[in-house]
Parts: structure tokens; C-alpha cells; sequence
């Protein structure tokens, strides 16, 4: 039992990683590894071909089955729904394939089905050879292939992959918080693509936009409108890893108020802004965040 604890262990930043894309949730993440975990405990040695293999496998089913329960409860969810941020703190680089973590990413995937987003994950993320990602949902190779291709071009059409670096994308969150803080339109109207899109989440727990707002006048007037009524001033800003990304926590004394994300284009000009808000969200961040 200890040899399989250990390689259970090892396997675990990878199967939580898995879950984690799937259910966009740290505490559902969770719950599935642990379920994982334990019928691994259980498991005959005549059922295990690999430990990566049966422990993918367990993780797959369990995610998808949560995730279409999950997709219920969406439906009705006030505004829009994003991913529960996985915050580090600034300049760590321990999360492996940042893009495919970025909320950006995550965001395009809840277009997909669970069917789909598993699929999708299991091939193009994990490198899973197309007659194993059949064989863990009981379909065949074709349907499978069909569904990755599908899935490609959904994700093509609504995630552009900008080849920004480091230096160029903190400099555009560093730009895009001054500007707001000053309530200057024209330097928000700077930083900001023609075509970018605020997507803040609240979840009804909190005031928060509950649509998408969409272009960079009416994001720059946006922003305006809340420094004007001197929201700002009492707020402070941290920098942080957010999902593998330069990201900012933002504080109303010592309450973390939001986390803060965005996506940069080549030109170093900020395309999307996932602001979440919803205090649900914000719990494990903020115990991580006043640990360090």
C-alpha cells in the first residue's frame, strides 16, 4: 500500500491538473482526485495496465460526470461563470502548460460539451493516443477523432494564441491598472484592443457587470465611471501568478476584493479581462495570499 500511495503522489499534480481544466473548480478538483484515490487503494492488480493509464482513466469519468451536473447549476448562474482562480505568488513558475491554464483558455473550453472538453483535453493536453481517450469513454476511435477536430475549431474561432512574453504582458497589466486608476478614457482607450471584451465575475454574491462589455469604449467608460466615484483610491494592488499568467490581486483594505487577468495581443494591447469578483472564489487565494 505505501509503494502505491508514493506513485500516487507522484501522479497527483498531473491528475489534478486534469480535473482541475475539466471542472474549473479547485474544491470539485479536489473531490475527484480524492474519489481517485481511493478506489486506486482498492483496485485489483489485474485492472491496473499502467498507474498514469487507470488513474487518467478513473479521473476522466469522474470529472465528466461531474462536470454535466455542474452544467445545471451554470444555467442559472447570475452573469458570467469563469474558472476559480489558481493564484501563486508573483514571479513563481511552477504550473506546467500555463496556456492551456489560462483563463482565457479555460473560459473558451466552457463552449464545449463535458464530452467534448474531455476529449479535447485528453489528446491535445495531456498527449492521450486517440485509442485510449476511446477506450476511457466507451466510444469508438472515429467518433473520437471527429470530436477532437470539432473541438479544435471551436477553440480556434474563439481563443487567438498571441505570442506575448513576460516583460511585454506585465507591462500591459501595469499600464491597463494606472490607466484605471487615473479615470483617464484616452489611456485606457491606449492599452485596450478596438474588440476587447470585460468578462467580471460575481455570481450574484456581489455588484458585478452581468454581461460581457464589449469594446474598448465602452471597457475605457466602464473603469472611468468607477474612478470617478473614488472607488480606487481605497483599493491596492499585488501582483500574482494567476493561472500560470502575470496577474493582480486587488484589495479593499484587508479583504481581497477581486483577481484580476488578462489576455495581451502581439501588440501588447489587452484583447480580454476576467475580473472575479464572487467572494466563493476568493477564499483559497485569500488564505494562500495572507500565508505569504
Amino acid at each position: 500500500m505505501a509503494e502505491r500511495e508514493e506513485r500516487f503522489l507522484e501522479l497527483r499534480p498531473l491528475l489534478f491538473s486534469l480535473a482541475y481544466r475539466m471542472l474549473g473548480t479547485r474544491a470539485d478538483a479536489e473531490d475527484v482526485v480524492q474519489e481517485a484515490f481511493l478506489r486506486w487503494q482498492g483496485a485489483e492488480e489485474t485492472e491496473i495496465r499502467t498507474p498514469r493509464s487507470y488513474l487518467t482513466t478513473i479521473v476522466a469519468r469522474l470529472s465528466l460526470d461531474a462536470l454535466k451536473k455542474a452544467q445545471r447549476k451554470r444555467e442559472v448562474y447570475v452573469g458570467p461563470w469563469l474558472p476559480e482562480p489558481i493564484v501563486e505568488p508573483a514571479g513563481t513558475h511552477t504550473m506546467e502548460m500555463a496556456e492551456s491554464l489560462s483563463l482565457a483558455f479555460l473560459h473558451v473550453l466552457e463552449r464545449l460539451s463535458p464530452t467534448e472538453r474531455v476529449v479535447f483535453l485528453l489528446r491535445e493536453i495531456f498527449e492521450t493516443p486517440y485509442i485510449d481517450v476511446a477506450s476511457i469513454l466507451g466510444i469508438t476511435e472515429a467518433n473520437c477523432r471527429q470530436m477532437v477536430t470539432r473541438a479544435r475549431k471551436r477553440i480556434r474561432e474563439r481563443h487567438a494564441r498571441f505570442q506575448v512574453d513576460r516583460e511585454q504582458h506585465l507591462g500591459a497589466m501595469n499600464s491597463f491598472l494606472a490607466a484605471c486608476v487615473s479615470g483617464d478614457v484616452s489611456q485606457l482607450l491606449r492599452v485596450l484592443r478596438e474588440d476587447a471584451v470585460l468578462y467580471a465575475d460575481g455570481g450574484g454574491k456581489v455588484t458585478a457587470a452581468l454581461n460581457p462589455i464589449i469594446g474598448a469604449e465602452r471597457i475605457a467608460r466602464f473603469f472611468a465611471g468607477i474612478a470617478k466615484k473614488g472607488h480606487f483610491a481605497e483599493l491596492r494592488a499585488q501582483p500574482a501568478e494567476v493561472n500560470g499568467r502575470p496577474g493582480t490581486l486587488i484589495y479593499e483594505g484587508d479583504r481581497l476584493e477581486s483577481v484580476v487577468s488578462v489576455q495581451v495581443d502581439e501588440d501588447g494591447r489587452i484583447a480580454m479581462i476576467f475580473l472575479v469578483v464572487n467572494p466563493e472564489k476568493l477564499v483559497h487565494t485569500a488564505k494562500v495570499a495572507g500565508a505569504n
